[in-house]
C-alpha cells in the first residue's frame, strides 16, 4: 500500500486528509471515506482511523481519513456533525479525482460521524455515494438518555443486594433517588417541545429512508450509545422498519467498547466491514 496527503479546497477553506490506497499496478475499484466524529482527528482514537485506512488499502480498497474545518490540519471555524455537510462533499470529490478507477465510494462513521453521514444523505442525496457504513450512531437526547440508564443501569441496580444496603443504611442519598425519579420522567416523555421543525434525529431517519443502497450498520455490546441507539430505532416512529430493511446489515460485538478498543474487537470490526464491501457494496 501507499499513502499521501491530499489537501482541498471547502468553501474557500484548507481541509487535509491521508489517502492510503493499493500499491502500484491495483488500481482500486472501492474507496472508503473516513469520517472523523468530534471533537478529534483523522487518526482517532487508539489511531482506529489510521489502522482501518492502512487494512483497507492492503486489500485493495482505497481510503480517505480527512479533518473537516477547524479540526486537526485543516482550518476553518468550529463546528460540529451537524454543520459537515460540505466538507464531506469536498472530500467525496478529492477522493475521486485522486483515485479516477472507483466505481464505488462507501461512507464511514462511528459515534455522531454516522450520524453525520445520514444528516449528508438526507441533505445531498447525492448519487457519488454508493454504501454507507455505520458503527455506534448518535442520537442523543435527555429521553434517549433517561431511557438508557432506566433500562440498562437502574433495573440492574435494583436486583444487587448492595443497592438495598445502601438504601436502608442512607448511603443512597436522596439527590440519587432524585436522579432516578427525573430519569424515569424523561423516559416516559414523548412530547418535549421541540426548537425546529425537524430534529436531527429524525433527519438521520430520512437520510436512511431514501438511501437505496446498501448499508452496514455495527452495534458495541458494552457501549450506552449503541444501546440508545436501538431504543430510540425501536420506538420513534421515523425509524419505523427502517433496521429490518434488506438492504441493512446488522453486526453485533458483544464484548466491543464504543471505540472497538480491544484489539480483537477492532480486527473483527474491520473484517465484517471488508467482507461488506465485498460482498454487498461492490457485489463480487
Amino acid at each position: 500500500m501507499k499513502e499521501s496527503v491530499l489537501s482541498f479546497d471547502c468553501e474557500g477553506e484548507r481541509l487535509v486528509g491521508i489517502l492510503a490506497e493499493p500499491g502500484v499496478g491495483q488500481p482500486a475499484e472501492v474507496g472508503v471515506l473516513i469520517i472523523v466524529g468530534g471533537p478529534q482527528y483523522r487518526i482517532g482514537s487508539h489511531r482506529q482511523f489510521t489502522l482501518l485506512a492502512r487494512h483497507l488499502a492492503r486489500q485493495g480498497v482505497a481510503a480517505l481519513r480527512f479533518d473537516y474545518r477547524s479540526l486537526g490540519d485543516s482550518a476553518g471555524e468550529a463546528r460540529d456533525f451537524l454543520g459537515i455537510e460540505a466538507d464531506i462533499a469536498a472530500a467525496i470529490g478529492a477522493l475521486l479525482k485522486a483515485c479516477p478507477t472507483l466505481k464505488y465510494v462507501v461512507l464511514w462513521g462511528l459515534c455522531d460521524a454516522a450520524s453525520a453521514a445520514l444528516l449528508y444523505l438526507e441533505s445531498t442525496r447525492d448519487a457519488r455515494v454508493s454504501g454507507v457504513v455505520l458503527l455506534n450512531p448518535w442520537v442523543r437526547s435527555p429521553e434517549t438518555l433517561a431511557r438508557t440508564h432506566v433500562k440498562h443501569y437502574y433495573s440492574r441496580r435494583i436486583l444487587e443486594k448492595e443497592f438495598w444496603l445502601k438504601l436502608l443504611s442512607g448511603r443512597v442519598g436522596l439527590e440519587a433517588l432524585r436522579g432516578l425519579g427525573g430519569n424515569l420522567r424523561l423516559a416516559r416523555s414523548t412530547n418535549r417541545p421541540k426548537t425546529e421543525s425537524r430534529s436531527f434525529q429524525e433527519r438521520m431517519a430520512a437520510g436512511l429512508r431514501g438511501f437505496d443502497g446498501p448499508v452496514l450498520l455495527i452495534l458495541s455490546g458494552d457501549d450506552y450509545t449503541a444501546r440508545e441507539f436501538v431504543g430510540h430505532a425501536r420506538s420513534a416512529e421515523a425509524w419505523r422498519g427502517l433496521l429490518a430493511r434488506p438492504t441493512l446489515d446488522l453486526h453485533e460485538l458483544p464484548s466491543a467498547d464504543h471505540t472497538f478498543s480491544a484489539t480483537a474487537d477492532q480486527d473483527s470490526q474491520f473484517e465484517i466491514c471488508l467482507d461488506w464491501l465485498r460482498t454487498r457494496c461492490q457485489g463480487t
